[in-house]
């Protein structure tokens, strides 16, 4: 065993214990509470939605960098769908829409894919927003131009360009750190589960 494969396996073993952890501490918090109580239920919720994302992200971790790529390329989709549903869309948002699903989302993670930093630091930031303003401006309508836009602009921001730069961790060029990229990856989700799960349990 590689000492990289020997650390990826302590990182999740510790993982694994903290979720241990926390589901014995929600599991003790909801024996002792007398009546419902939706602080503990929702520490529950999440540490048991911790388990199910843990478990996918190790699948994804075994299966390679690509299989990394294209889980939060996933989570970006879903993401996208879940914030344009907050907003407002008229039938002349139709092309922004099909561009940021079919050639933003898509293109953003090939370019991840192919280590290509110098175009997809700035594909939807730039050209994205670019395209956008254009699609909305020939639909014809002049009805909340500028929030119309703004709203896919920054929902392609939010949720495919911020998604897409943790698999583009995989990218950094890291001296004596070759082909470990995996494990910052690995470091974000553990930060991330413990905010998460451990400020309900203090």
């Amino acid at each position: 065993m590689s000492s990289y494969q020997r650390d990826t396996l302590l990182l999740f073993v510790g993982i694994g214990v903290l979720l241990v952890v926390a589901t014995a501490i929600g599991w003790c918090l909801k024996r002792r509470s007398k009546s419902p109580n939706s602080v503990i239920d929702n520490l529950n919720t999440r540490i048991n939605a911790w388990w199910v994302m843990v478990a996918i992200i190790g699948v994804a971790f075994l299966l390679g960098k690509l299989a990394v790529i294209f889980l939060f390329f996933i989570a970006s989709g879903i993401a996208l769908r879940e914030f344009l549903t907050l907003t407002p869309i008229t039938r002349y948002d139709y092309w922004a829409l099909l561009f940021a699903y079919l050639i933003a989302l898509p293109l953003q993670y090939i370019l991840v894919a192919m280590s290509w930093y110098g175009l997809f630091s700035i594909f939807i930031p730039v050209y994205g927003f670019l395209f956008l303003a254009i699609l909305a401006a020939i639909t014809g309508s002049t009805h909340n131009f500028l929030a119309r836009t703004a709203e896919v602009q920054w929902g392609l921001m939010i949720t495919v360009y911020s998604i897409s730069c943790v698999p583009a961790l995989l990218t950094l060029p890291i001296d004596y750190y070759q082909d470990r990229n995996l494990l910052l990856i690995a470091f974000l989700i553990f930060v991330v589960e413990l905010s998460d799960v451990l400020q309900y349990v203090f």
